[in-house]
């Protein structure tokens, strides 16, 4: 599989974009999460993508790390609970993001968490051998 090395900056930049494809798609196919489908919201989009790589960067770690008991316990299924919480954190922050019901908040965190894997498959850095 062809792997692209990028800098620092622009894999944060292309986590950016599909953090924003993700909750775009989220919004398309599951029913309960809603965003604005309007032309003139991309710009939203993108900084719903922007805050939530902030999240994934920044508190997700952290999360991780605090409940890693519960991730052992659980045989990692505790880390779909972290993203549905980072998912309800930037629903707080953007207020036209708008999640009703468990099921949304886990096929929401389920296309975020495909997409985003997705990505890093092209984007990871190659490990020296």
């Amino acid at each position: 599989m062809a792997e692209f090395l990028l800098p620092g900056m622009m894999r944060f930049l292309v986590r950016i974009l599909a953090n924003a494809l993700a909750i775009y798609l989220a919004a398309y196919f599951v029913v309960g999460f809603d965003f604005p489908h309007q032309a003139q919201d991309w710009k939203l989009l993108l900084l719903a993508g922007l805050i939530l790589a902030i999240f994934n960067a920044i508190l997700k770690p952290i999360l991780k790390l605090v409940s890693f008991p519960f991730i052992i316990l659980t045989l990692g299924l505790f880390t779909i609970v972290i993203n549905m919480a980072l998912l309800w954190l930037l629903s707080q922050f953007i207020p036209e993001l708008m999640i009703a019901g468990f099921w949304a908040y886990f096929w929401g965190t389920v296309i975020v968490s495909v997409v985003n894997w997705i990505v890093e498959l092209f984007i990871r850095k190659k490990r020296s051998e």
